[in-house]
């Protein structure tokens, strides 16, 4: 399939030890072609192709897909491939620390780092969506105009902000008593000079009708041709031109915010050489990874038995039932010898089980049959 939009990656230490090229291995691949090996959890990481028996494997052959690029160009690695994590690279579990921290991935660059290692303290847990890691953000150095408006940071306020109801974002804005007047003035005068402007427009235009209300009318529709008539605005301009704080953190962002970020032409292209088009994809999130993990398991869940059985007769349906429960049993014992021994089951081992099956089916099949008067 190429590169996945995001997937669940294995590194695997047997075949690729400290020293050798990085190199990541699919959830299947780790089944079916490295079951026995020590291999390390990645968790997901996003536009990967799965490496497992290209150039970077001495001698090893994928089973699913012998034929495969010598090298994905187009992967990324860092030392979670090694096993090694966070500023410190360390591994986790670590075995020396008795410090107890969890571990946080950073949505850019995707490595994990323990809390006390990012330079600001995690919010409660629940209380963010997303974390950027101290580089990132100095490598994404837009995103701290955001920051100051978003992010859960322990950050003082701004002594002043814009309110962005444009965007449907209700800012607070705490203002002193003085200027609370001085913005009632300045209202004020907007209000009385808008008024006289009004007064003008309609001494000035023509009437067409008897009415009042075509002037009104004329003037509500001019506006709406200016206002489309205007460029786009920069959301991020508008942001950088008030007073934001940089600081040298991680910082952490609420469920929603990556709506919030500006698409305009130069943001795009900002985004683009920062090599950062994901953060306007909300799909993007691990959040929507996993609830499309979920949707899909719930829609598997749905009995296919049941729904077969709605569709035959009572003479078919009492056939059907003692067929599914003699599958079940026997399959139920084959398989809890595998987890009896710590073992992988193979692809070979279930076609083994159904050529044997249906074996012992076509014997029982063969008998004579009896049925009630």
């Amino acid at each position: 399939q190429g590169a996945v939009k995001r997937q669940a990656l294995y590194a695997c230490s047997t075949c690729t030890p400290p020293g050798a090229e990085p190199a990541g291995i699919c959830l299947a691949c780790s089944y079916e072609c490295h079951g026995s090996h020590r291999l390390f959890e990645l968790y997901t990481k996003r536009n990967f192709r799965c490496d497992c028996g290209n150039s970077k494997f001495k001698n090893l052959q994928c089973k699913l897909l012998p034929e495969k690029c010598k090298v994905n160009s187009g992967n990324k690695y860092n030392d979670n491939f090694y096993g090694l994590y966070c500023i410190c690279k360390r591994p986790y579990p670590d075995p020396e620390d008795e410090i107890p921290d969890e571990m946080i991935q950073c949505i850019v660059c995707e490595d994990w780092f323990h809390g006390r290692h990012l330079g600001a303290v995690p919010p409660d847990s629940g209380d963010f969506h997303e974390m950027v890691c101290q580089a990132c953000m100095n490598h994404c150095h837009f995103l701290w105009a955001y920051a100051s408006q978003f992010a859960g940071n322990e950050i003082p306020p701004l002594t002043k902000v814009n309110s962005l109801e444009d965007e449907g974002i209700v800012l607070k804005v705490e203002e002193s008593e003085e200027q609370k007047k001085e913005i009632k003035k300045e209202s004020g005068a907007e209000h009385q000079d808008i008024k006289e402007e009004k007064q003008t427009e309609q001494f000035n235009e023509p009437s067409t009708s008897s009415g009042s209300a075509c002037p009104e009318v004329k003037c509500t529709f001019l506006s709406a041709l200016h206002i489309l008539s205007e460029e786009p605005v920069c959301k991020l301009k508008e942001l950088q031109s008030k007073p934001f704080l940089k600081e040298n953190t991680a910082t952490f962002w609420p469920s929603n915010w990556r709506s919030k970020l500006c698409t305009c032409e130069d943001c795009l292209k900002m985004y683009s050489e920062l090599e950062v088009q994901f953060l306007t994809d909300e799909c993007d999130t691990v959040l929507a990874y996993e609830n499309k993990g979920t949707s899909d398991q719930e829609t598997e869940r749905r009995d296919p038995l049941m729904d077969t059985l709605n569709s035959m007769n009572r003479v078919q349906q009492v056939e059907l039932i003692c067929e599914y429960n003699d599958l079940k049993t026997e399959l139920t014992d084959y398989l809890r010898r595998f987890a009896d021994e710590g073992t992988v089951v193979k692809r070979e081992d279930i076609q083994h089980f159904f050529e044997e099956f249906q074996s012992r089916k076509r014997r029982r099949t063969n008998r004579m049959q009896y049925y009630c008067s």
